[in-house]
C-alpha cells in the first residue's frame, strides 16, 4: 500500500506496466494510466491523503456460451473482459465502507447492523451490504474502507456492471482484511448471494463467476456449492476475428419481472417433475409430459425448457470446436446458440415494449453484413441491451460504422479477453 503521490508515480514512471498491458493492451496503457491518475486525484478529494492506498480492478464479462442455463444448474462458456470497475481505495477504522462512485452519490454503510434494508433493495448500498454480510458469515474479517470507483462497465450492457461491482467489493475486503485468502469461487457465490438476498435480483451464478476467476473458463453448475470450473486455452487474438459487444441502448427499466420469468417457468416445470432445477430431470422426461406441462404452465415454459437443454450441449460442442481449434464449427454453434435464444427461449425483446427491438435490429444488421463470415447472438439477459458478433478484422470497420450510424457513436466495443478476475492492481 502506497500514499497518493508513491502510487501516481508509479503509474507514470511505468513500475505498474505489466499488470496494465495484461488488464487492458498494451495499446491502452495511457489511457489508463489517465485514469488510475484521475481516480486517485478523486480519492483524494473525498478522503484525504491516507497512507495504505491500493488500487483494484473487476472486470466485465462476456458470455460466450449458455445463454441462461446457470440458474438451473446448467453449463455456461464465459470470459473476463478489458472493460472493468476500478477503485482506489484503503482501510479505515470508523467500522463504516464508504464507497463514492463516479456520477453517483456516497454510500456508506456501518457494519455493525448488516440486515437487509428494504430502501435499498435494487441499490449499490445493498450489494456493499450484502458482500459484507455473507462475509461475515462465513468466518471471513471485515472492517470500514474508503474508495473512490470508476466504471467502464456500460450498465444494461450484458457485460454485468453489477457482478463486477460485487467481485470489487469482494476483491477489498479480501486484500485489506484477509491478505487475499477469499478465493475467486467463494467471491462469486458471496456476491451472487448479495444480488439475489439484498439487491433483490434472481440471477444465476455465471456473471460473478466470471468476473471473480477470469479467462476464458468453462462452468458446470450441476452441484452449484462445487461447480466444475475449467479454463479454456484458446487464444482470440489469433483467430483473424474481433470479438464485438453492440449497445443497442435499450432502456432495462421494468424488466425484472421479464428477467425472473425465465428461470421461474424452467424452474416451474422442474417442481411439477418432481425435481427444483430443470438440471436434474431430462430432456427425455420433459417431452414425455409435455401435455401436462403446457397444460399447467403453458408452451412459453416449455420451450424455454427445450432451450436449456440444447444450449447446454452447445455449449460442449463450443468447447470441443475451440479445443480442436475449430474456430469455424464454434462459430456455427454460436449462430445456432443465438437462433435457440430468439426463437425458444424468447428474451430478444420484452412483450410489454414490442415497438422497442434494439437487439432485434442489431441481430439483423449483423446477419446482413456477417452471413457466412462470422457469428452473432444475443448477449447476456437479453430483452434490452447488448448483442455479441464475432467479426472478421477486414470487416471490422465497416460492421461498427455500420452499427453507430443506427445505435449511436462509441455504441460499438472491441473487446478482448482479460486472463484475470477480481485483482489487486497496485
Amino acid at each position: 500500500m502506497y500514499n497518493s503521490n508513491e502510487l501516481k508515480n508509479r503509474l507514470a514512471n511505468g513500475e505498474l506496466n505489466e499488470k496494465l498491458i495484461m488488464l487492458y493492451g498494451e495499446d491502452a496503457i495511457e489511457i489508463q494510466k489517465a485514469r488510475y491518475s484521475e481516480a486517485i486525484d478523486e480519492f483524494v478529494k473525498e478522503f484525504g491523503t491516507p497512507q495504505g492506498i491500493g488500487l483494484f480492478s473487476a472486470p466485465g464479462r462476456t458470455e460466450i456460451g449458455g445463454n441462461h442455463t446457470d440458474h438451473n444448474n446448467g453449463k455456461v462458456l464465459a470470459g473476463s473482459v478489458n472493460l472493468d470497475v476500478i477503485a482506489v481505495a484503503a482501510k479505515n477504522d470508523s467500522g463504516i465502507i464508504r464507497i463514492k462512485s463516479k456520477g453517483f452519490s456516497m454510500d456508506s454503510i456501518e457494519l455493525s447492523d448488516l440486515s437487509i434494508k428494504e430502501n435499498e433493495i435494487g441499490s449499490s448500498a445493498s450489494l456493499i451490504r450484502g458482500v459484507a454480510a455473507k462475509l461475515k458469515d462465513e468466518g471471513y474479517e471485515i472492517g470500514g474502507f474508503d474508495a473512490y470507483t470508476t466504471s467502464n462497465v456500460l450498465k444494461g450492457s450484458g457485460i454485468s456492471s453489477s457482478a463486477a461491482f460485487e467481485i470489487l467489493v469482494c476483491t477489498i475486503l479480501s486484500e485489506i482484511y484477509n491478505e487475499g485468502k477469499v478465493s475467486p469461487v467463494d467471491q462469486a457465490k458471496y456476491s451472487q448471494y448479495a444480488e439475489n438476498v439484498y439487491f433483490g435480483k434472481p440471477c444465476g451464478l455465471l456473471d460473478q463467476m466470471a468476473a471473480s476467476v477470469g479467462g476464458i473458463l468453462s462452468i458446470d453448475f450441476k452441484d452449484v456449492q462445487a461447480p466444475v470450473i475449467e479454463k479454456v486455452d484458446f487464444d482470440f487474438t489469433k483467430t483473424g476475428y474481433a470479438l464485438c459487444i453492440v449497445d443497442t441502448g435499450g432502456n432495462h427499466a421494468d424488466l425484472t419481472d421479464d428477467y425472473a420469468a425465465i428461470p421461474a417457468e424452467m424452474k416451474g416445470i422442474a417442481q411439477l417433475l418432481g425435481c427444483s432445477v430443470l438440471r436434474e430431470t431430462t430432456e427425455t422426461e420433459v417431452l414425455r409430459n409435455a401435455a401436462f406441462i403446457r397444460e399447467k404452465l403453458g408452451d412459453r415454459a416449455l420451450l424455454r425448457a427445450i432451450h436449456f437443454f440444447n444450449e447446454n450441449k452447445r455449449v460442449d460442442a463450443e468447447i470441443e470446436a475451440l479445443s480442436k481449434n475449430d474456430f469455424d464449427g464454434f462459430l456455427q454453434t454460436v449462430i445456432q446458440s443465438g437462433e435457440s435464444s430468439y426463437k425458444y427461449l424468447q428474451n430478444v425483446y420484452a412483450n410489454v415494449a414490442p415497438a422497442e427491438q434494439g437487439i432485434s435490429l442489431a441481430l439483423c444488421l449483423a446477419e446482413s453484413i456477417l452471413k457466412g463470415k462470422g457469428a452473432w447472438r444475443v448477449h447476456g439477459g437479453g430483452f434490452a441491451g447488448t448483442t455479441q458478433n464475432f467479426v472478421p478484422l477486414d470487416m471490422l470497420d465497416t460492421f461498427k460504422t455500420t452499427m453507430e450510424a443506427v445505435f449511436g457513436e462509441g455504441h460499438c466495443h472491441v473487446l478482448f479477453i482479460r486472463p484475470v478476475g477480481g485483482v489487486k492492481v497496485s
